[in-house]
């Protein structure tokens, strides 16, 4: 199976010379990520037919698409994925390998320094200059070194209650309020504005909303008891759905795989999975847990569901994509009593995070960092972090990119007005960065896909829009 990975990737690094050729750090950035995504999906691909189908069609569309490489291009492919079925055959456990392919010679020539643990795939060594490379050869701090001031929008009359970077798109910015809109701000290129509002709920809209994949709609869902469908480009509602029993619906989720399925969670203490098409509830797709449902969060494969609540207790469900139904598999108490107000997951975050981790805040000053224990969401915690947070309903964010430098980043608001950048893989002096500017609590963060903007939103509705430090580069 990680031979048919591997020659996903090899291909997409066959064609990257041809993506966008005025713009060689987006082509880097490219199969990073391709490498990122192939990793998360490999641990749940158990159908080696479907993947060489895969990798024939998408041959067939890049070549359609960019032409046919040169043989030289052709042929290096080819000694490539020999060099990675090789190493298969060697029994390396890890998909970390991928990284190999699509590397540049300078990469692929300096990749002899990486070496392996048996069972975790490759480290990061003092002398593994792809690694210094890939990651600008600059150190984790200097690295989330935000500092400047880009913009600041004040356009809403009550608190910021979450704030979005559309998928892959460093321009288009959403931000969510309990005035009951939810406005859509144009970053790049200056001036910096409001480009659309949607307005249509009758409440305030909850901490969660949720770009589609595509970027061409949002679903939120707000205290009048709805979730609602808008399209992007007319600010017009596409859909309005109640809530089953008429209870305010505080969060909602798309589904991974599927984005014709979203899951809400209500104040009633139910999880509900709807059909987007119909607007109606799946059949065996509700649960119930021991408090208001506040915030949801999908593993990257769609098959593992977490719901917090405001009692302190995280929810695992098994998901079945097929169908819908919902399974309750474990209940994890993080802090009884006080609420677990936002959860993320990622499959790893850097060589040297390469647990699959879930990243949640809870309401007794602390943002708690799980290692993902099992295959039916069992979570054991790995570490914690200072902040303050016991009324407010905070929110937290992995750094969006795979790291090819020591130490992983993730970021959270705060309670004392401060934007908070730890670094989960150190024992001591974990705060890298720490941003103010901010007059109320910090309810949420969010980078841009590129990590090159940071937004944060308050309490008294102010989004401000950060820019990273480029003194040096």
């Amino acid at each position: 199976m990680a031979a048919a990975y591997s020659q996903a990737l090899a291909l997409d690094a066959r064609y990257n010379a041809y993506r966008t050729p005025n713009n060689p750090q987006f082509r880097t950035l490219y199969i990073r990520r391709r490498s990122q995504l192939l990793r998360e999906s490999a641990k749940k691909e158990n159908d080696p037919t479907a993947r060489k189908d895969y990798i024939k069609i998408r041959a067939s569309l890049l070549s359609q698409r960019y032409g046919a490489p040169a043989l030289s291009e052709q042929s290096s492919m080819r000694s490539r994925t020999v060099s990675i079925r090789s190493m298969n055959k060697s029994n390396i456990a890890s998909l970390e390998s991928l990284d190999l392919v699509g590397r540049s010679k300078m990469e692929r020539s300096s990749s002899r320094h990486l070496g392996f643990d048996g069972s975790a795939g490759p480290v990061p060594t003092s002398v593994a200059e792809a690694s210094r490379a890939m990651g600008g050869d600059k150190s984790i701090g200097e690295n989330y070194a935000f500092a400047g001031m880009h913009h600041i929008f004040d356009q809403h009359k009550a608190a910021v209650t979450s704030v979005k970077f559309a998928h892959d798109d460093k321009s288009r910015l959403a931000c969510s309020s309990l005035d009951s809109q939810i406005s859509i701000c144009q970053i790049v290129p200056p001036p910096a504005t409001v480009i659309c509002v949607l307005d249509g709920h009758k409440k305030g809209v909850t901490v969660d909303f949720v770009w589609s994949l595509s970027n061409d709609s949002i679903l939120s869902t707000s205290l009048d008891g709805t979730t609602r469908l808008w399209d992007v480009a007319s600010g017009s509602c596409l859909r309005l759905m109640q809530d089953p029993g008429g209870a305010m619906v505080l969060c909602c989720s798309f589904q991974p795989l599927n984005n014709n399925i979203f899951v809400t969670g209500n104040a009633d203490q139910k999880v509900h999975v709807h059909n987007l098409s119909t607007g109606k509830v799946i059949k065996g797709g509700s649960a119930k847990v021991l408090g208001r449902v506040l915030c949801l969060c999908f593993d990257a494969t769609g098959h593992l569901l977490w719901t917090g609540d405001d009692h302190g207790f995280i929810f695992s469900f098994l998901f079945d994509v097929a169908s819908g139904k919902l399974t309750k598999a474990k209940r994890i108490t993080v802090c009884e009593g006080s609420p677990v107000t936002c959860m993320s997951a990622r499959m790893w975050i850097s060589r040297e995070a390469r647990d699959p981790s879930l990243l949640a805040n809870c309401g007794v000053n602390a943002l708690c960092l799980f290692k993902i224990a099992t295959e039916d969401g069992s979570l054991q915690l790995k570490r914690t972090f200072p902040i303050k947070q016991q009324r407010e309903a905070v929110r937290s964010t992995f750094c969006p990119l795979m790291s090819f430098r020591q130490g992983a980043c993730v970021v959270t608001g705060s309670e004392d007005c401060s934007v908070y950048f730890f670094d989960i893989e150190r024992e001591q002096k974990q705060c890298l960065n720490k941003l103010q500017g901010h007059s109320a609590p910090v309810l949420d963060v969010c980078f841009n896909y590129d990590e090159s903007m940071l937004a944060s939103c308050d309490s008294q509705g102010l989004v401000i829009v950060w820019k990273r430090e480029l003194k040096g580069v």
